[in-house]
């Protein structure tokens, strides 16, 4: 059995998950990491996608996030999602939602460094669309 550590994942919303855990993967704007107990500290930006949390208990819980920022450190994994839900209460259409605004923003967009921007988003926001997809 491995070691656990605490993770916390908060939204704006809500307090979605506070449990100890053996391992979280998370979609991190420079790729997909995992954490485990003892992991190096750091911080990085998430972008959409799901978070796996495999619990102490053993069971496994998925929830999709639309961004945020991950904070590594020796207490655990502390999550800031910018809007989370849980990946069994999750509405496609929302994200098809949020898809047509980022490209309806892109064609827009009035100089290279916005349109940039929405490229990243729309392009994050598809990848996501995808994974779920599967």
């Amino acid at each position: 059995m491995a070691e656990s550590f605490k993770f916390d994942l908060v939204s704006p919303e809500k307090l979605l998950l506070s449990e100890d855990v053996e391992q979280v993967t998370v979609p991190g704007t420079e790729g997909d990491f995992a954490v485990m107990a003892k992991h190096a500290p750091f911080m990085t930006t998430v972008r959409p996608g799901v978070v796996t949390a495999r619990l102490a208990s053993g069971s496994e819980q998925k929830i999709f996030v639309r961004g945020g920022f991950a904070d590594v450190a020796e207490g655990g994994l502390t999550l800031l999602a910018e809007h989370a839900t849980p990946l069994d209460e999750f509405d496609a259409a929302s994200l098809d939602s949020d898809i047509s605004t980022a490209e309806e923003a892109l064609s827009k967009a009035e100089d290279d460094d916005l349109r940039f921007e929405q490229e990243q988003t729309l392009a994050q926001l598809r990848d996501a669309r995808t994974q779920l997809s599967r």
